[in-house]
């Protein structure tokens, strides 16, 4: 019996039944009739005639009628690989299954089923990796088969072992036939102004599309829908805390700002200044400041983000940093000290009379120096707090908190940046900053509610870094060469960064994998990663192994010194501060440098297993060097194959500093899940279809109609229906890493 009154609200047991509605929860976290809607297909197999094995060219799409001749389960390393060959009686074809060893069970020689896919050549054998297909039940006449199953445009789903695209696709069909007409809450004109279809036929279409037309028209209206959503989401937040009362701090013409402009021992750079004024337009408003500050590694944020301290200092309050490290902590309370120098230190012999107290609060501090620092952050006598997440502790109590500041945003959740927010008497203001430099489309999406600053002028001095590549395989030799490189930086009396991508080496195992199983996870595209090859074998670099391993080799005579993120607090600043104060020469580290840390002796940096890093960060690590006036020079040591896609990124790298056009190459390879941020992990996105980068034209339409939408009517009291949705959105999880007000 068809089930009636089913909305996209109706859950799914009562359309498909206890069982299969469970396996969709626990599969893939489904539980209503609109969260199946919003698992869209991929793509779609033009179904037409059924092909002849022997007919099929390199990378077409197709799908056969075949027999299951032979099936052989083996194994590599710990995967599985599954090969079946099938046959339509003049020609073989091979059917690959990477890691999914029970499909053994049901494709069982002597079966016919019906299998597409893309046609691919190894050795001449035509193959289908990860194929779709559709076993004839035993008895069943083939031609029947068929006739419900060519000729139509059918969707491949993301699927899981019980849950087949097939099975799926099957499951949406139920659905859909018992569906009302789904409301619209776009008008007709609005439909009409960007010609997109209805809501309801766009749900339909995309997953039963007539034809290939309707459905991309379908998923640019559903792409759509959720920018704009999200648009009127943040649009309606900013808005709502521009209405926030809270107090001003307006900058005085012969307070503690001018003093320290006065004892710089440089000027700011064009860029500097105009962020400057932004942020003190700001924070001299009656309501709160939210605004990101993003810039290229090495330009200037944290000197900005100081002044901006000094402003909440003038008027007589105080500001926090919030750092997502210890190692980034100290660094920044060390290099503000010395920026501030005796402004840092009031009311002591040498303090300057309009200076304040710069305090430290980490999670590892003893319990005294602790004690002391809650007394001074409570009494107000700390103007400047920094510190790691041990702000957010319950004991921490401020006089008058009037400026917040995180640095490396993306680093803290919603919850964590709000404990902080909620310590203050009033709404403080907010400045958030990133050295990931942003596209404007990412900028659009997840931080829309904010204010953006740019700094992409760096200070002038700088010296330029040169970036190079040592491939191993083809000219291990360079190696020996770049510790001669090291000594020789040393002997100059500068210093080096060597940085490794992991700790301790524990065991790794060659991939025991052998051509054909890596072409075939190539093909797949999953199941290991696309780079993963023969270079795979070798084992990372760690730290422990590869500082002793230089003291005593290559690098016999300096000071080499290790860093990374288990050594005690203490250790991990005596370290720092000893190679800041040049009493180390060489830096064996993992990436606790990747930022903030300062010290502009440092010359030069050898990444090891370069391809382990991804572009944005190997851009992060490199902005460790060249920050003085010495040039500076970036070795990436990879065994990355020549012409991977892997050594392509790598090129990138090395060939331009530009931070943002590296950030679009990072974001490109990488999912919109990592993009969003670790804010959102583990929360179901919102965004299914939307792809920030790609979408940018589509962003840019969503936040003008958006905008124009909330102008007359904030509250979307005369669109019930898109009130509810935004309303939906804001309520969802998924929402939760977007809330920065």
């Amino acid at each position: 019996m068809t089930p009636t009154g089913v909305n996209l609200e109706t859950s799914l047991t009562k359309v498909l039944g206890d069982k299969t509605a469970k396996a969709l929860d626990k599969a893939f976290g489904l539980a209503t009739v609109g969260d199946l809607l919003e698992h869209y297909p991929r793509r779609y197999v033009v179904r037409g005639e059924l092909s002849d094995i022997a007919e099929l060219e390199d990378g077409e799409e197709t799908t056969v009628l075949a027999e299951i001749a032979s099936v052989n389960l083996r194994r590599a390393s710990g995967r599985t690989i599954l090969e079946v060959v099938v046959t339509d009686g003049s020609a073989k074809m091979w059917l690959t299954f990477f890691n999914q060893p029970w499909r053994e069970k049901e494709l069982r020689v002597g079966r016919s089923g019906m299998f597409a896919g893309k046609v691919g050549l190894f050795n001449g054998k035509r193959q289908l990796s990860h194929p779709d297909y559709q076993l004839i039940p035993d008895g069943s006449d083939v031609d029947d088969a068929i006739a419900g199953f060519a000729g139509k445009f059918l969707p491949v789903y993301p699927s899981a072992s019980k849950l087949p695209s097939w099975k799926i696709a099957q499951c949406v069909e139920i659905v859909l036939d018992s569906l009302e007409t789904i409301p619209d809450y776009l008008s007709e004109e609005i439909c009409a102004r960007y010609q997109f279809p209805s809501l309801d036929d766009a749900i339909r279409f995309i997953h039963q599309p007539p034809n290939l037309e309707d459905a991309a028209r379908s998923r640019e209206r559903l792409t759509f829908d959720e920018a704009l959503l999200l648009q009127i989401l943040l649009a309606q937040r900013k808005a709502r805390m521009a209405n926030i009362e809270t107090v001003a701090r307006t900058l005085r013409p012969d307070g503690l700002v001018k003093e320290f402009e006065s004892m710089l021992p440089f000027s700011f750079t064009e860029g500097q200044n105009e962020v400057n004024s932004e942020i003190a337009d700001d924070m001299a408003k009656p309501h709160p400041m939210h605004r990101l500050l993003q810039g290229e590694v090495g330009s200037g944020k944290t000197v900005v983000a100081l002044r901006a301290m000094l402003i909440a200092v003038d008027n007589g309050g105080q500001a926090a940093l919030l750092a997502p490290t210890e190692v980034l902590a100290q660094q920044h309370f060390s290099t503000i000290k010395k920026i501030l120098g005796s402004l840092a230190e009031a009311g002591t012999l040498g303090g300057s009379l309009l200076g304040t107290h710069v305090v430290l609060l980490t999670g590892s501090m003893t319990n005294a120096a602790k004690k002391d620092a809650l007394t001074r952050i409570k009494s107000g006598d700390a103007g400047i707090v920094i510190g790691t997440h041990a702000l957010l502790s319950a004991g921490v109590e401020f006089d008058d908190l009037a400026l917040v500041v995180v640095d490396e945003q993306h680093r803290f959740g919603v919850e964590q940046r709000d404990a902080l927010r909620a310590k203050a008497k009033h709404p403080p203001h907010v400045l958030v900053m990133t050295a990931t430099p942003i596209p404007r489309s990412v900028a659009m999406t997840i931080f829309g509610d904010l204010e953006v600053s740019t700094l992409r002028q760096l200070p002038s001095g700088r010296a330029p870094i040169t970036t190079h590549l040592i491939p191993l395989d083809l000219k291990p030799h360079y190696l020996e060469r770049a510790w001669e490189r090291v000594r020789e930086e040393v002997e100059k009396e500068h210093q080096v960064y060597i940085v490794a991508p992991r700790i301790s080496a524990t065991e790794v195992e060659g991939s025991g994998m052998t051509e054909r199983d890596l072409e075939i996870a190539r093909m797949m595209d999953g199941g290991v990663a696309v780079e993963e090859s023969l270079e795979s074998k070798a084992p990372m670099a760690s730290v422990e192994e590869l500082a002793p391993e230089l003291a005593l080799g290559p690098l016999h005579g300096l000071k080499v010194a290790p860093l990374h993120g288990r050594q005690t607090v203490e250790l991990k600043d005596a370290t720092m501060k000893a190679f800041s104060h040049g009493e180390i020469d060489v830096l064996v580290a993992t990436t606790v440098i990747e930022v903030g840390v300062d010290v502009p002796n440092a010359s030069m940096m050898v990444i090891m297993d370069a391809d382990r890093f991804g572009v944005s960060q190997l851009h992060q690590l490199r902005g460790r060097v060249g920050r003085g006036a010495v040039p500076g020079l970036c070795l990436m040591v990879t065994r990355a194959q020549d012409g991977s896609a892997t050594m392509e990124r790598l090129l990138a790298v090395a060939g331009t500093l530009d931070g943002f056009e590296l950030s679009r190459i990072d974001l490109e390879q990488r999912s919109e899940g990592d993009v969003l941020g670790k804010s959102q992990s583990g929360m179901k996105s919102h965004l299914r279809l939307l792809k920030v980068l790609r979408d940018e034209p589509l962003i840019e339409k969503a936040r003008e109609l958006a905008l124009s939408l909330i102008a007359g009517d904030p509250e979307l009291t005369k669109m019930p229906q898109l009130a509810m949705a935004v309303g939906d959105l804001a309520n969802a999880e998924s929402s939760a890493f977007m809330d920065k007000g």
